[in-house]
């Protein structure tokens, strides 16, 4: 006879993977914002930025594809020079759209 399945064991470990998983996230957002040497604005002008954007990307594919494009090439020039770039106020800045 097979052993019953212990589902509150089940649910209380997946929920700990869930909080683990959304502390990683967390972390890693923090990290992205210091990479990008965002964290040199106020929290204030971060948050109007973010918001910017996300208002931007819902009526603006091209907007978010051109960000995406740039991102990546963020990435990839990082792992190249193990630095951090510039605070993106250059002639692409970082309205973007």
């Amino acid at each position: 006879m097979r052993k019953p399945r212990d589902i509150d064991a089940e649910l209380k470990a997946l929920q700990e993977k869930a909080k683990q998983l959304k502390a990683q996230r967390t972390i890693q957002l923090g990290e992205l914002v210091e990479a990008t040497g965002a964290d040199t604005l106020s929290i204030e002008a971060l948050a109007g930025v973010l918001l910017a954007a996300v208002e931007q990307a819902d009526g603006k594919p091209e907007a978010v594809a051109r960000w995406t494009e740039r991102g990546a090439a963020f990435f990839q020039a990082g792992t190249k020079k193990g630095g951090r770039k510039g605070t993106g106020n250059d002639q692409n800045g970082a309205s973007g759209a």
